[in-house]
């Protein structure tokens, strides 16, 4: 499964590398030698290291021959999920170990009489000492050393193996945490201790405890992982470096990543989000809609103007807050392995549940007999049941078997025709995963009929006409290879690191060289996080930004401003065009206040040219041959073409298959598709 490209440079051999819940994807960029090729291996759940290390194997004869490996991981991310965090405790002020617990008087559910929560940490480990600071940063009293190193031995004892120091206040002055979070590593056996402070110097205690906590919890998971694949990395004679996928969409080193875990909780869909960025921006869709489907679920991201959307905090489950810049990503369990079933009510049901890789959905013959989203693709006729899948995981799909799943469990019980069954497994499939677009657009003031829908993952391209009709999006926009579109966004993704401190100052009080003092010491900070990694920049650039609000409010609005726009007019103005911006006008004759400052200082690693994965091919390719599909309640005669073959410039219209190693594209009838200058196959209605 490889297409090889010129290009220049005498670099080395960069691999992405993306562990999804059902396949591990790679990306493989040769910049010495000019060639670019994917590689698909099976995940395997539980030994991620196994999925990841076999994909290795399938790139070159031994690791020695890798310079960078780029990891995006969804460790981090499983392990909050399914609550399999280290054993961990909390040291705090004396009178807020219930802080994590409290959360925002928040529930699980809306409505109803009861709701259960289960925080991270029981309370009987989470150990009160004296100490206090005042909302100012004077230290009222100075923290008890010995009571800090009896709470650490009596965790311990509990068979803690991961530590938290979270003190009120300590955002202001965090002289106290500092001393205790010093005791207690002069105790601790292993080096998963966590201050708050370190990891976010933040106001608002609620969040800055979760996300300390939820840091120090993974470390013993996400730092183990790392280690043991470096270590397996090392034997097989790598000497290049290990970096990992950030949820910001930048990259850090290993060793940041095993110190401050809570920054990879969406790793590897932030990847594919960058990638998809960066394809849009060069085909001239700045503005784009991302939707990953893979075997398990479906990500969906929005791109305004060329950029990805950062949030400054997210929700991984229902109270497990993680307070750090990521880029707004809305996940559903509606992917290709999503199970179908009737409920109690008699309604049809996809996901969350899902077939995985092992066994799979039915048509893969493993043993499972209940139907799935590539079931019903593959019954319909939208995926050739002859062709090989994955990358070699399958030699043939059964059809037989989708059928007899399809008929047992949602046929019978809706007394529907097996293809009318099927059909209506896609309509409810296509209905939730248009439900999580109109989330991260219309909810957030951004109109979709303005944006591209671009689909990638596995399972994305054979839904892209449905999405486009559901939200209405005039053009969709299926990048070259879709399947590994993560993997290349590890290998495009540059460093970042990002820092933030509380200012909590009146707008007109603000002073400018003290926040300029401020900007330069979190520029220092960031620049030694990426000066140890080791890594050759192209240059270096930073972001601004301010959290800012009028008198009375509690909710801010993130400024983004230049250097040089660093006074109080300048800031003001700033704030009332993001203010505007956001909510359609300004407020006049109210005090404005600066809650935080917020800095991200980003190391741009070299990037090849898209266009390099362009097709070289001239002329139209032989019809690999018809295929009947069921669509819209009749069967219809769709043509089928290799999809890598199509040179540029190539047109087909719907209804049509086109196939490649990873993915299948259906166009339906009334659309068609045109193959751009970078490969990248354009979709539109052909009325339009």
């Amino acid at each position: 499964m490889s297409t090889a490209h010129r290009m220049s440079g005498t670099q080395g051999v960069v691999v992405g590398v993306d562990v999804g819940g059902t396949f591990t994807d790679l990306f493989v960029l040769d910049e010495a030698g000019g060639a670019a090729r994917v590689v698909k291996v099976p995940s395997t759940r539980g030994e991620e290291a196994r999925g990841f290390m076999d994909g290795i194997a399938r790139v070159a004869d031994g690791a020695d021959a890798l310079a960078t490996i780029v990891h995006g991981t969804t460790v981090g991310t499983n392990a909050l999920l399914e609550r399999k965090v280290a054993r961990t405790g909390i040291i705090t002020t004396a009178g807020f170990r219930d802080v994590l617990e409290m959360r925002r008087r928040d529930r699980p559910q809306t409505w109803g009489l009861r709701g259960n929560y289960e925080p991270v940490v029981p309370r009987d480990l989470r150990m009160e000492v004296n100490e206090r600071v005042l909302a100012d940063g004077t230290v009222h009293t100075p923290v008890d050393l010995g009571q800090v190193e009896s709470a650490a031995r009596a965790l311990l004892a509990q068979g803690c193996e991961a530590v938290c120091v979270f003190f009120v206040n300590a955002y202001a002055n965090p002289a106290n945490e500092a001393q205790a979070a010093a005791r207690v590593r002069a105790v601790w056996p292993n080096g998963n201790v966590t201050a708050a402070t370190e990891v976010l110097p933040e106001i608002r205690e609620f969040e800055r405890c979760s996300t300390a906590v939820l840091n120090a919890a993974l470390q013993p998971v996400v730092g183990s992982y790392l280690t043991r694949l470096e270590s397996d990395l090392r034997e097989q004679g790598f000497k290049g470096e290990l970096l990992v996928v950030q949820s910001n969409g930048g990259v850090m080193s290993r060793q940041t990543a095993c110190d401050v875990p809570v920054r990879t909780a969406l790793s590897g869909p932030a990847a594919g989000v960058i990638a998809c960025a960066a394809i849009a921006r060069a085909s001239g869709f700045p503005d784009v809609v991302t939707g990953d489907m893979g075997g398990t679920s479906f990500d969906v991201s929005l791109v305004a103007g060329g950029e990805a959307s950062l949030s400054a905090q997210t929700v991984i489950d229902f109270g497990m807050v993680v307070r750090a810049p990521m880029i707004q990503i809305e996940t559903i369990g509606a992917g290709g392995g999503s199970i179908a079933s009737v409920d109690a009510g008699g309604l049809l049901q996809v996901g969350p549940e899902s077939a995985g890789s092992n066994p799979g959905p039915a048509c893969y013959g493993r043993g499972n007999t209940r139907p799935t989203v590539t079931d019903a693709n593959v019954l319909l006729g939208r995926i050739s049941a002859d062709r090989p899948l994955g990358g070699g995981l399958l030699a043939t799909m059964d059809v037989d078997f989708a059928r007899a799943a399809i008929e047992a469990h949602v046929a019978k019980p809706l007394g529907l025709d097996v293809h009318a069954a099927a059909e209506a497994i896609l309509t409810v499939a296509n209905a939730k995963m248009a439900g999580a677009i109109r989330v991260v657009s219309i909810e957030r003031g951004h109109d979709p009929r303005k944006f591209a829908y671009m689909p990638f993952g596995g399972g994305g391209a054979l839904h892209v006409c449905a999405m486009m009709d559901e939200v209405d999006a005039a053009h969709g926009i299926v990048p070259r290879y879709p399947g590994v579109t993560s993997a290349l966004g590890c290998v495009m993704a540059d460093m970042r690191h990002d820092g933030v401190q509380t200012l909590n100052a009146a707008l007109e009080a603000l002073d400018i060289d003290d926040l300029l003092a401020r900007i330069d010491g979190l520029a220092a900070a960031c620049q030694e996080r990426l000066d140890s990694a080791g890594v050759a920049f192209e240059g270096i650039r930073e972001s601004i930004e301010l959290d800012m609000l009028y008198v009375g409010q509690s909710h801010t609005v993130r400024v983004e401003i230049a250097r040089d726009a660093l006074t109080r007019p300048g800031i003001a103005a700033a704030f009332e065009l993001a203010y505007r911006a956001a909510f359609g006008r300004s407020l006049s004759g109210i005090a404005v206040r600066i809650l935080n400052l917020r800095y991200a200082r980003i190391g741009q690693r070299p990037k090849f040219d898209l266009a390099l994965l362009a097709p070289t091919c001239r002329d139209m390719p032989a019809v690999l041959g018809r295929q009947r599909v069921f669509h819209d309640g009749q069967w219809c005669d769709a043509i089928r073409y290799a999809r890598l073959d199509l040179p540029v410039g190539a047109q087909v219209a719907g209804p049509a298959i086109l196939e490649q190693p990873d993915t299948t594209i259906w166009i339906e009838p009334g659309f068609a598709g045109r193959v751009d200058a970078l490969g990248n196959l354009l979709i539109s209605r052909q009325d339009a």
